[in-house]
């Protein structure tokens, strides 16, 4: 009764609705919360899937390939790889082949280009071979002796093919090189060093050495590196979700930044900079690269560029 004289009744019913009201725009905002934490959660694990099923598809187009040749019974004859000193060996016995005049075939298959005519007169039903171990270096001679395909880690951009008394093997193409620069960029860790290769000696030179017996060991003369504490994926709903993708991004920023410092004066300082990593982030430092690729070397800064380097400088022989 009293209520109803100050009038307070009325107040009262309001707050009732507003209250309610109030909780039905809270259960809706917290239905928001969770819609967004999936979205986040999907998109991350959408990401994920994007990187293996590009490696899968690789994998299926070359199976398809092999599918749909005309003679599906071939294969190579070997299969192997090298690096190191097996890599300056083999071109060392290779340049050192002469033949007679347009005597040395060497043709560059690069992935996405047609195989030179001159490959497909001279392998024949063996071409389709030469198209599977592409983007490849193709070397053949006319006595039959050598017959093979290299895939270099610096690959072949353009289609060429020569007929030549010698096969054109440039070094750098396999090996590292003069002053090389190279880094391995991920989102969380980062590592670089330069590296020096030793030249032969002029009297080695002289007594007719190839150019790639003059290419040495690599000597690495110097070595950065460090890790970012950024943080790993996140499964909790909330606005806390969407905090946390926003405080990851910028520790990816910043440790890329952090990179692109130290990776800018040795691009200034070195024949060349290759730079390995994430695929997700090479595009931040493409750049300052002369050549990039993707590696999935993890761990320790200084052991993860140690196993980018070797498995980047590997070459994959194919004997046709």
């Amino acid at each position: 009764m009293l209520d109803e004289l100050l009038g307070r009744a009325e107040l009262k019913a309001r707050i009732e609705d507003l209250e309610e009201e109030n909780h039905h725009l809270e259960r809706q905002l917290e239905a928001e919360r969770e819609r967004r934490s999936d979205a986040v959660a999907a998109r991350q694990d959408a990401e994920e899937r994007v990187n293996r099923l590009e490696d899968r598809i690789v994998e299926l187009e070359d199976r398809v390939e092999r599918a749909t040749d005309d003679e599906p019974d071939r294969d190579f004859r070997r299969v192997s790889d090298a690096r190191g000193a097996r890599t300056r060996d083999l071109l060392g016995r290779l340049s050192a082949i002469e033949t007679g005049d347009e005597g040395a075939l060497t043709a560059a298959v690069p992935e996405e280009g047609d195989v030179p005519d001159a490959v497909i007169d001279h392998f024949g039903a063996d071409a389709p071979l030469v198209r599977r171990a592409a983007p490849a270096m193709v070397l053949a001679d006319d006595s039959g002796v050598v017959s093979a395909a290299f895939r270099p880690p610096i690959e072949p951009t353009e289609s060429f093919a020569r007929w030549d008394d010698a096969f054109e093997l440039p070094p750098e193409r396999f090996l590292p090189t003069g002053r090389l620069g190279f880094a391995l960029v991920r989102s969380d860790v980062f590592a670089v060093g330069v590296y020096d290769a030793m030249n032969g000696s002029d009297s080695a030179a002289a007594a007719g050495a190839t150019a790639a017996d003059e290419v040495g060991p690599p000597e690495r003369v110097s070595f950065e590196g460090f890790e970012s504490d950024v943080k790993g994926a996140h499964s909790k709903g909330g606005f806390s979700q969407g905090r946390f993708e926003r405080r990851r991004d910028d520790q990816i920023s910043e440790h890329l930044e952090s990179a692109r410092a130290v990776l800018a004066p040795i691009a200034d300082d070195v024949d060349r900079l290759v730079i390995v990593g994430e695929r997700t982030v090479l595009g931040e430092v493409r750049d300052l690269a002369d050549v990039t690729d993707v590696s999935d070397a993890t761990g320790d800064p200084e052991a993860a560029l140690s196993d980018a380097f070797e498995d980047f400088w590997t070459t994959r022989v194919y004997a046709i």
